[in-house]
């Protein structure tokens, strides 16, 4: 897998059976739809007007993620992306790279050539939206990143930064001396490149070098033709630009999101296109919304979560960002909690990235289960005690719950935490689950099939028998207090009709009592539970 390419990708989803050929001319306004319908990803041979193949959604299924990260289990990115962000591999550059064979300069810069498809019905315009972006600021280096641009002249775009990040910050810095800003766009990379861009790192780290790190081999790099940036060697199309210093004026959109929702009008800035370079038989990677871009997005959210709850001295046992949330704002997570570690880990896991609605569970409750997180919220909550807001923390321009904002205004929103563990000072048998008694042998296929239990030795019987069980189930409860489950179990000889009349009887003779857990005791026993006091 270290030398696993772009190309030699899609071979080996078709070996999978996860990607189907289409030879047959196909109209590039149907693409997106076809792709939205299909259970595999789309290579358009075909496309009516152009002379370039398309391929999408070739990471939009978990299993294609994991293919994607050369993994069995889509569960094991987690731990994969976490050795990319520890043991990062430095780029390394190459003379030549495959995208170099043909290059198109000045006047001959024609981005309506490139079979951009259209995707939602409201979109603003064709979107280019698999570009891997690398950037670069005099003081902090390099930075790379996914954005998309729409396609507005043969060699301008916009590009959609309103979000709050670091190729904001490098473009923000730009426009502020009134320079360009020099970036390319890597277009039809391979899945470690895109997930290693995707990750948000901290200023002054290469997300190249965590790309190298999730391979395990340095990404190869070259140099571009008219600016002094680096770009992916093995991309199937580069495109050489400079976001111009106009500032967040241009209209940009709308385009249908990650939220599964058509977004707004954005306010962007242009982008100028001095240079296509491209394989001789390119292939066009349309990355498709929603959700090919999820698979890949989750897992950095719960490597940045677990990082940030062992920072805060919480030990995690798993973590669910939510399909529900957009794979984004919504996080489940279950703790081995000491007390107050509840709020502690609510705290720090509502700091990550643009986390919206945090929900902490004990580690009984099963986050990938909605029935059993909701059943901790109805049983373990009390909204006084265990819900808290956070009002005027940063929020995700593309939250469309949030009041409408002026050009240029990062918006904030609220972020909400519930505390859905067993409270202090609450005993946890309040929380015992019912198990029914035995679930281990008892199994209806076996009855099914026929099975028949074994007669106890002793059925129906009389005053006798009764007297003998009953002395037995003193002598049991005299040395420890028994669930009446269990009574019944340790008399096994007897039918429970029997078990039954000598437990009434040993209670009609006021030798019967409880402990607190419920469990038969002796009357007056150490073990006894004891009656509340009475109210004066």
């Amino acid at each position: 897998m270290k030398d696993e390419k772009f190309r030699p990708f899609l071979d080996r989803l078709r070996q999978e059976r996860e990607l189907t050929d289409i030879r047959q001319p196909v109209d590039i306004r149907h693409i997106a739809t076809l792709v939205d319908q299909s259970d595999q990803a789309l290579f358009f041979h075909n496309v009516i007007g152009y002379d370039m193949p398309v391929v999408s959604g070739i990471i939009r299924t978990q299993k294609r993620a994991a293919l994607g990260m050369g993994v069995t289990n889509y569960n094991e990115i987690e731990a994969k992306l976490e050795q990319g962000i520890t043991k990062p591999i430095a780029p390394r550059y190459v003379e030549s790279a495959p995208h170099k064979q043909v290059i198109q300069l000045g006047d001959d810069v024609d981005l309506f050539k490139l079979p951009v498809p259209m995707s939602s019905i409201y979109d603003g315009g064709p979107m280019i939206t698999a570009g891997v972006v690398i950037a670069k600021d005099p003081e902090f280096g390099i930075n790379s990143g996914m954005y998309r641009f729409m396609v507005q002249e043969k060699n301008l775009t916009g590009i959609d930064i309103v979000t709050p990040n670091n190729m904001r910050l490098f473009a923000q810095r730009a426009f502020e001396a009134g320079k360009p800003c020099p970036i390319s766009i890597s277009i039809g990379t391979h899945p470690y490149e895109i997930m290693g861009s995707g990750f948000r790192a901290p200023l002054g780290v290469d997300e190249m070098g965590i790309a190298g790190g999730l391979r395990g081999a340095p990404v190869e790099l070259s140099t571009c033709e008219t600016i002094d940036m680096p770009c992916i060697a093995d991309a199937e199309i580069v495109l050489e630009a400079e976001i111009l210093p106009t500032g967040w004026v241009y209209p940009e959109g709308r385009f249908g999101e990650f939220t599964r929702l058509m977004g707004g009008l954005h306010w962007n800035p242009l982008v100028r296109v001095k240079a296509i370079t491209m394989r001789r038989d390119a292939i066009y990677y349309a990355l498709h919304m929603p959700w090919e871009n999820t698979w890949l997005a989750a897992p950095t959210r719960y490597t940045a979560i677990r990082r940030a709850l062992k920072t805060a001295g919480v030990q995690c046992k798993d973590i669910n960002v939510t399909l529900g949330g957009c794979a984004f704002w919504h996080a489940v997570i279950s703790i081995k909690k000491q007390s107050g570690e509840g709020k502690n880990a609510l705290l720090a896991a509502l700091s990550v990235m643009d986390l919206k609605h945090v929900v902490v569970v004990d580690d009984d409750i099963d986050v990938w289960n909605a029935m059993d997180v909701e059943w901790a919220i109805a049983t373990r909550v009390q909204g006084d005690r265990d819900v808290f807001i956070i009002p005027g923390a940063r929020a995700k321009p593309l939250d469309p719950s949030l009041a409408v904002m002026p050009p240029g205004v990062v918006p904030t929103g609220a972020k909400v935490g519930i505390d859905a563990t067993i409270g202090e000072g609450i005993p946890k048998e309040r929380f015992e689950r019912i198990a029914y008694a035995y679930a281990d042998r008892a199994k209806i296929a076996d009855y099914m099939g026929g099975k028949a239990d074994a007669v106890p030795s002793t059925v129906n019987a009389g005053p006798k028998h009764i007297d003998a069980a009953a002395a037995k189930i003193l002598t049991l409860i005299d040395k420890t207090p028994l669930y009446y489950q269990d009574v019944a179990a340790q008399l096994a000889e007897y039918d429970f009709q029997t078990v039954a009349r000598a437990l009434g009887k040993l209670h009609a003779e006021e030798k019967l009592w409880q402990d607190p857990r419920g469990r038969l005791c002796l009357r007056g026993s150490a073990f006894a539970a004891q009656a509340p006091a009475k109210r004066t």
